[in-house]
């Protein structure tokens, strides 16, 4: 066992937190795998339906004390949170890359992540804004407030195991919900530690209620969560196949859901672009995180002036990469999630051969334990239909286009709509991508790649990618209700649009 999995206190048979202590639970085993060697890192039991139940009271008996502490002083234990995560930092990082796979750099940026969240939430405890109006009614005040929604549904995936959890539990808690999270099977023992390191600053704030676990199937817990009505809010990362799923069964029972789902995200690089800059984001973004970030690179459009030039450099980059253990400072690429990731990428490389693509450099998999795969480059064309696919693996698609606006077309030409850009030194280009004829995804750079969005700026993406947006601007909104309030200081009853209704 790994002495920062004992300093993270990992037990085994974890399953469910429930105001601060871990439940007694009778439900399946899990295991939880590293995928660098396939090897058992630990067993956890899973929560029962019942251990569900249990879970959700105790989260809104919560939820009716925390809504009352006013929003500066929940910050202050945000605040708190960020501190204990700092102190941890090392640790965590290297449970992430241990248990995901994401190299070590990536493992510790993900848990500062999450100190960044902490951070911002704080400064949004003071600023948690309502609008006020002018009445057209004399002697009338109008505002609007917004108050805690209630008991919010976190769901997160294997690829950011700590960070989008943070994402919506920070702003959550600051907002005055309380929230409930089940996180991806394929790393439960994140969930476990993040858990731990919260549950020491809620119980010694006498919240202990605030943040609660639950570690189930989807098909039992998850579906308890959906359908839910004592959750108003449920906050889903996934698949557009799950994310449909959840948008559906939310919808109708008319709750509200964040869905942030697939992404085909792509690069356009212009002849008049520095080539050198392009490559590191393309590599960074198609290689990262083994191509299992929902912004990963998928595909890059490349003027037919520098195709050739770009190409070889990627080709010549790509044969560089360092692959194996995630937790050796050297590596550049860790392993894929699991032996099912590694199928699928194996047929998606398939696929684009059969349809006529040319695989540049790459596409086999790595001999030895573990679940590695070669970063793969592969000459493609705009219709070929595995292309508009999104496959969760490092696979990058190269096209040549003579025109900007094809370029763009092909660009938007897929189903997803999360993260795109744009390397170019013409202002023109900038601003066309930019336009409202430019690229239709939620985030669009200029000069930076697809993947590693920062703090901030809202997070998310328009088609499947699902509409949610998270992490920065107004996306607090979604996790507070709003109210408009209309005050009558006067001594008469005036009706809105002249409207008279008088008694005899």
């Amino acid at each position: 066992m790994k002495d920062f999995l004992g300093r993270l206190g990992i037990r085994e048979m974890n399953s469910g937190a429930c105001n601060g202590a871990w439940l007694d639970t009778k439900g399946e085993d899990l295991v939880s795998f590293c995928p660098a060697d396939g090897q058992p890192i630990a067993t956890v039991r899973q929560a029962t339906e019942d251990d569900y139940e249990a879970v959700v009271r105790a989260a809104h008996e919560a939820f009716l004390e925390w809504r009352m502490l006013p929003a500066p002083k929940r910050g202050e234990i945000v605040r708190q949170m960020g501190l204990a995560l700092r102190e941890k930092k090392e640790d965590l990082g290297r449970l992430v890359s241990y248990e995901m796979g994401k190299i070590l750099s990536e493992g510790l940026g993900e848990v500062q992540e999450a100190i960044d969240i902490a951070d911002f939430a704080v400064g949004l405890s003071r600023q948690l804004y309502g609008l006020t109006m002018h009445s057209e009614r004399p002697l009338h005040r109008m505002y609007e407030q917004w108050h805690p929604l209630g008991v919010v549904g976190i769901v997160s995936a294997f690829n950011f195991p700590v960070a989008v959890w943070a994402w919506n539990a920070m702003i959550a808690a600051v907002c005055g919900d309380t929230m409930i999270w089940k996180p991806s099977s394929q790393t439960p023992l994140c969930a476990i530690a993040t858990q731990n390191v919260m549950n020491e600053v809620l119980d010694r704030n006498g919240f202990p209620g605030v943040m609660a676990l639950v570690l189930g199937r989807g098909s039992t817990v998850g579906e308890r969560m959906i359908q839910d009505r004592r959750i108003p809010l449920v906050s889903a990362t996934g698949s557009c196949r799950m994310g449909r799923r959840i948008g559906e069964v939310v919808a109708n029972r008319l709750g509200r859901t964040i869905l942030e789902l697939g992404g085909n995200n792509a690069i356009l690089v212009d002849e008049t672009a520095d080539l050198d800059m392009a490559l590191r984001a393309i590599l960074f973004g198609a290689v990262g995180t083994a191509g299992q970030r929902c912004t990963s690179t998928r595909r890059i459009f490349v003027h037919r002036k520098v195709h050739a030039e770009l190409v070889k450099k990627l080709v010549a980059a790509y044969g560089s990469v360092s692959i194996g253990d995630p937790l050796d400072p050297k590596t550049l690429m860790g392993p894929l999630v699991n032996e099912a990731a590694v199928e699928t990428m194996e047929q998606a490389i398939a696929e684009a051969v059969r349809e006529g693509g040319k695989v540049l450099a790459g596409g086999k998999r790595k001999k030895g334990p573990g679940f590695f795969v070669e970063p793969t480059l592969i000459e493609a064309r705009p219709d070929m239909k595995i292309v508009r696919e999104e496959t969760f693996a490092p696979i990058l698609y190269v096209f040549p286009y003579d025109d900007l606006d094809r370029a763009i077309a092909w660009h938007n030409g897929v189903d997803q709509g999360l993260s795109s850009a744009i390397f170019t030194r013409d202002l023109l280009h900038a601003e066309t991508f930019l336009s409202h004829r430019g690229s239709d995804c939620g985030i669009a750079n200029v000069n930076i790649g697809t993947s590693g969005a920062e703090i901030g700026g809202a997070f998310g993406g328009e088609k499947d990618t699902g509409g949610g947006r998270e992490a920065g601007s107004d996306s607090w909104k979604a996790y507070m209700r709003r109210q408009t309030c209309t005050i009558n200081w006067g001594k008469e009853l005036p009706l809105a649009q002249g409207v008279k209704f008088d008694l005899e």
